[in-house]
């Protein structure tokens, strides 16, 4: 698109200059207005090129407007997944769900109010786009949701590790705004020139040596200081914007799915079977981390459950290869090695997180920060782990004291440092303390 772009630029520029000699050797006011028109024709294509290619398309708007709520599967993140939406609601309801949720709610719309109630009466913050950008958005979670009907389920699970990139304005967009409005002020410079001269040789009078191009572009810049440094300006505030969000996103991980060496799905394993977190994860709820099982406590269930429902035995198998074990005479032997699980989740070591903390004093379910897991055929980092997120989580956090012994003799104090009816949070108790996550 850009090369086509460029490459149409540069034959009316071509066109443009030959016209331009013309204009110089001529008085002919018809041409003069031909040409005019020729460059106002030419400047409205760049605007609409630049329009056309700015649209953004279907996944970036997904990716940057829905993303974090909803997935194009059947998976639930925060809101519904959207597999198939287009077939349970036509595009009119969509349109105006989209764009103000809470008017459907509110006007009785049976669909609309059971969403509503079935996701924990979260509102569903208005979209401010336009309708071809709405149905390009459920044109790609379409195009997703038959992507995924194409692939044999013997293949799904499979991850990815790229991390969920912000969308941000496209450098290629830029790029050509740039680059048009330095054609518009060369054309419009070059017959600025040619009326001159035209008129200079109507007059009879002598035309002017060109001056050299490197003398030309010193004349102007001092004639334009006041543009340049806007100009200059405009591109320091962009380049910090651009800048802040760059570092701003150094070390957040949101999304990151990586390949694991053994094809473990949490879905089938937490979410079909209802094995407890803590089964495997022991560690959770007695010390700071929580732990990857050892290849063992796969075997508590592993030694008997030999095939899966997916990959058949071609997953446990690797487990068997890691203990160097032999399903048929049930020994193990001497070629044991670890699996070399890839970690999802890693806080930097300036943090301190205590899992202990959370699972056990304060009696957080493991989804509010790893998300849906149960849900999860291949795991992922589902919460941002950033220090913003910890704040805030703090600051809305109530701590459950009833019938918490941590709290026992605590709890008293509290209500009477804050009073009966204050809600106490986590950050009433130090929760916003510096000292205690950095150390």
């Amino acid at each position: 698109m850009i090369y086509l772009h460029l490459r149409t630029l540069s034959g009316f520029l071509h066109n443009t200059d030959n016209n331009l000699f013309n204009l110089n050797h001529t008085t002919d006011m018809a041409g003069t207005k031909r040409m005019i028109l020729r460059v106002a024709y030419a400047f409205l294509f760049l605007l609409l090129s630049n329009t056309a290619f700015s649209q953004p398309s279907g996944e970036a708007l997904f990716k940057g407007n829905c993303a974090q709520c909803h997935s194009t599967g059947d998976n639930k993140v925060i809101g519904p997944g959207l597999k198939n939406i287009h077939e349970r609601r036509d595009i009119e309801w969509l349109l105006k769900w989209t764009k103000n949720s809470q008017a459907l709610v509110k006007a009785g719309d049976d669909y609309a109010v059971k969403i509503f109630n079935d996701y924990g009466k979260v509102v569903m913050p208005n979209q401010n786009l336009k309708d071809d950008e709405i149905i390009a958005i459920y044109d790609y979670v379409k195009a997703e949701g038959q992507k995924a009907a194409a692939v044999p389920a013997a293949t799904t699970g499979g991850g990815t590790t790229e991390p969920i990139a912000d969308q941000k304005t496209s450098p290629w967009l830029i790029i050509t705004i740039v680059i048009s409005l330095l054609v518009l002020y060369r054309i419009l410079n070059r017959i600025k020139k040619g009326l001159e001269h035209a008129l200079l040789a109507k007059e009879g009078k002598p035309i002017p040596e060109p001056v050299p191009a490197k003398q030309a572009t010193k004349n102007w810049i001092r004639g334009n200081k006041k543009l340049i440094a806007f100009i200059l300006l405009i591109l320091f505030v962009w380049g910090s914007v651009e800048g802040w969000y760059a570092l701003a996103g150094i070390g957040i991980q949101q999304g990151y799915e990586p390949d694991q060496p053994i094809k473990f799905s949490h879905k089938l394993h937490a979410g079909t079977n209802k094995i407890d977190c803590q089964y495997c994860h022991s560690s959770a709820a007695k010390s700071r981390h929580a732990g990857i099982p050892s290849a063992n406590v796969c075997m508590n269930c592993h030694k008997y459950v030999q095939e899966g429902p997916v990959y058949g035995k071609e997953e446990i198998s690797k487990i068997y290869a890691a203990l160097d074990y032999d399903p048929n005479t049930g020994n193990y032997g001497p070629n044991q090695k670890p699996i070399q699980w890839v970690q999802v989740h890693n806080l930097p070591d300036l943090a301190y997180f205590n899992h202990s903390q959370h699972v056990t004093v304060g009696k957080i379910a493991c989804q509010t920060c790893h998300g849906p897991v149960e849900e999860m055929d291949v795991l992922y980092q589902f919460s941002a782990l950033t220090m913003g997120w910890c704040i805030d989580c703090h600051r809305t956090t109530e701590v459950k004291m009833e019938g918490n012994a941590y709290y026992a003799d605590y709890a008293m104090w509290l209500k009477e440092k804050h009073g009966p009816d204050v809600k106490l949070t986590v950050d009433k108790i130090g929760g916003l303390e510096c000292s205690r996550c950095h150390y």
